[in-house]
């Protein structure tokens, strides 16, 4: 044994200070090898829509009705298995409704505990006893782990089940266990949650999310370029908060911004009343749903269009001092011709639908007046006051990264940028160039630098690769030749508008090229899958999620409401567990309030992508099963050094 390990060895030894301690844990991880794969949760593209997003991390897309239906098959009512999936879900809404119109209530509560402590049973049968009590909640885990744990040594046990139930009713903690029982078995049905990208964009909720992300008890993300846009204006990147203020200008949906994250927009409004007064913004038109003041209309136009030109120019900055980044093509300000109304994009001359810019010097087109200055100075400030918004993105940061590797599968948002030929485009990043998963690693290196760096050159390096990682021709999450966003305010010809997706689109049904992919990445092509959103699986037009023979699973489907019609569905998601792997496909979400008052639910199609032939998948058989192996291995050696006398056991 060397010095190294025997170093190791007694560092793990004031965990494990004896023999029998040592053993013990063997013995505990070894029996964990055999327990079933926990269940895996893949959501991606949730765009801000939070409505339908809780309510398929509560079904855990249809896993909750899924456990019922398995528990009680044909001895329970179909109504009864609705109003119980809806209480699971809804638990406090639920039982509102449920005291003021049950006329038994009393019999209600008993039966509706019993039914819930059997799913409990079924949620957790396949986690260790330690793993369930820490899931437990504290003010009833006595009781519920009384209620779901066997009793050989008691003669009558449902006696004793029965007068633990009848004593909780009876000193009126029925609701309150309820409650606990229903968010516990939410907890058990998903073991870990990924969300492979863009919880940002137009919905209305993206800070809900965020709330409800940062309560999950097990997860990681994968971010999408709209999450990046977020990141990197919370990091102070006047682009980013530029293009973060206009999306949700032009989706009527600065009340985020105010009201979610307290970002103060008086000095931006307070600007574009005064220099937009008299100006046309026709071209910024709200794309406003049922529940926007229509009242704000001509108001939030003039917010649109300001901060428009205000990105506009800070973009031409970022283009203009990195000309690695080969964006020229987007430096479309000094190509207006005012006297004439038009404009050259790619060498054509175009009339423009607006040429009304009180504020474009033609001379110098990309230089902020003193007011703008002024008004993106005092939004960086709000941006990096609000602490909410700090909150969100640190949690973006610790639990999320550019891409994922995990239990053979791979996963990121976008694309691996390919050339026509499927070779991995080369990208000069800072003077060096990276392809493949370096590229990958030296963008979430330099992603990190934005928000964390102490060293103020390395930090803007840092902050205008995540501005590129935002709209960059060669990043791995926008995957396109350009963002046309300039052409589709003020040209008409839709020419303009198109946004030619990287090679990798057209090439990712191509078996050679996707096993290429996971070599790249460390992984066996035989036994793997790549899970990736971004680009909308158009159902109506005859496309498939499932590409490359079931190796690459695209789930973004639409569960932003404004892909929904192009979609023909709202969304996919994923669910791998010990029995295979499954995609659901989720049809549109109505209400929470319609869920609970109707107990209606998402319907659901699930799309069998892999099953697994004779056993279950074991933990042994993921990469915590890796880890534990390991672990093993090490108290093995452990015990053998004690033994051996190279070790001296100590006291407990």
């Amino acid at each position: 044994m060397d010095q190294n390990e025997l170093v190791f060895l007694k560092s793990l030894s004031k965990q494990f200070p004896t023999i029998a301690s040592a053993s013990t844990e063997i013995i505990n991880l070894q029996s964990i090898l055999a327990l079933p794969k926990g269940t895996e949760h893949f959501i991606t593209d949730i765009h801000g829509e939070y409505e339908q997003f809780n309510h398929v991390m509560k079904n855990g897309s249809g896993a909750v009705r899924r456990k019922i239906d398995e528990e009680f098959g044909n001895t329970i009512s179909e109504h009864d298995k609705r109003a119980l999936a809806t209480l699971i879900y809804y638990p406090k809404e639920k039982l509102e409704i449920i005291q003021e119109k049950e006329e038994f209530l009393e019999d209600w509560y008993t039966i509706t505990l019993h039914r819930l402590v059997q799913m409990t049973k079924r949620s957790s049968s396949k986690y260790t006893r330690s793993k369930v009590r820490k899931a437990l909640p504290t003010n009833f885990a006595y009781v519920i782990e009384e209620l779901i744990t066997e009793k050989d040594e008691i003669e009558d046990k449902q006696a004793y089940y029965n007068e633990i139930i009848h004593t909780v009713i009876a000193i009126g903690s029925a609701p309150d266990l309820i409650v606990a029982l229903c968010n516990l078995i939410q907890r058990m049905v998903v073991d870990h949650l990924h969300i492979v990208g863009d919880i940002y964009d137009r919905g209305k909720g993206p800070h809900i999310v965020m709330d409800t992300l940062s309560r999950y008890h097990s997860l990681d993300i994968q971010w999408g370029n709209h999450d990046i846009l977020w990141m990197g204006a919370a990091a102070g990147h006047p682009a980013c908060i530029a293009n973060a203020i206009r999306i949700s200008a032009r989706y009527g949906n600065l009340d985020t911004l105010e009201e979610g994250y307290g970002i103060n927009l008086i000095p931006l409004v307070t600007f574009a009343m005064k220099t937009y007064q008299n100006t046309d913004c026709n071209a910024f038109a709200i794309k406003y749903g049922d529940d926007y003041d229509t009242r704000d209309l001509e108001l939030d136009m003039r917010v649109h269009k300001a901060i428009a030109v205000i990105q506009f120019k800070l973009e031409g900055q970022v283009i203009k001092r990195h000309p690695e980044f080969e964006m020229e093509d987007r430096l479309l300000l000094d190509k207006i011709d005012l006297e004439n109304g038009t404009v050259t994009v790619d060498g054509k001359s175009y009339v423009m639908n607006d040429i009304d810019f009180p504020t474009l010097d033609p001379r110098d087109p990309y230089t902020l007046t003193p007011e703008e200055a002024t008004v993106v100075k005092r939004l960086t400030e709000a941006f990096g006051h609000s602490d909410k918004l700090q909150k969100h993105i640190k949690f973006l940061f610790s639990k999320g990264s550019l891409y994922k590797v995990h239990n053979s599968n791979l996963l990121y948002h976008g694309c691996v940028p390919m050339e026509d030929d499927g070779t991995f485009m080369d990208v000069e990043i800072y003077g060096r160039h990276y392809s493949g998963r370096a590229l990958y690693d030296i963008l979430e290196e330099y992603a990190r630098k934005g928000y964390y760096a102490t060293d103020p050159i390395e930090k803007i390096k840092g902050q205008d690769i995540l501005w590129y990682i935002w709209e960059g021709p060669k990043s791995p999450v926008f995957g396109k030749d350009k963002m046309t966003t300039f052409e589709r305010y003020f040209i008409a010809d839709p020419e303009t508008h198109k946004e030619k997706k990287n090679a990798y689109y057209r090439l990712n049904d191509n078996e050679e090229i996707i096993n290429s992919i996971f070599r790249e990445f460390g992984l066996d092509p035989e036994h793997s899958h790549i899970v990736n959103g971004h680009v909308p699986v158009e159902l109506k037009k005859g496309q498939t999620p499932i590409k490359c023979g079931g190796k690459l699973l695209i789930i973004d489907g639409g569960f932003a409401k404004a892909y929904q019609d192009k979609t023909g569905i709202a969304g996919y998601t994923l669910v791998s567990n010990s029995h295979g792997m499954n995609l659901i496909a989720h049809e549109p979400f109505e209400s929470k309030e319609a869920a609970i008052h109707n107990e209606t639910d998402i319907i659901n199609d699930t799309i069998p992508v892999e099953v697994v032939s004779g056993a279950r998948l074991k933990i042994a058989d993921t990469d915590i099963g890796v880890e534990l192996r390991a672990s093993i291995s090490q108290l093995k050696n452990l015990v053998a050094a004690y033994r051996n006398g190279l070790l001296v056991e100590k006291e407990e």
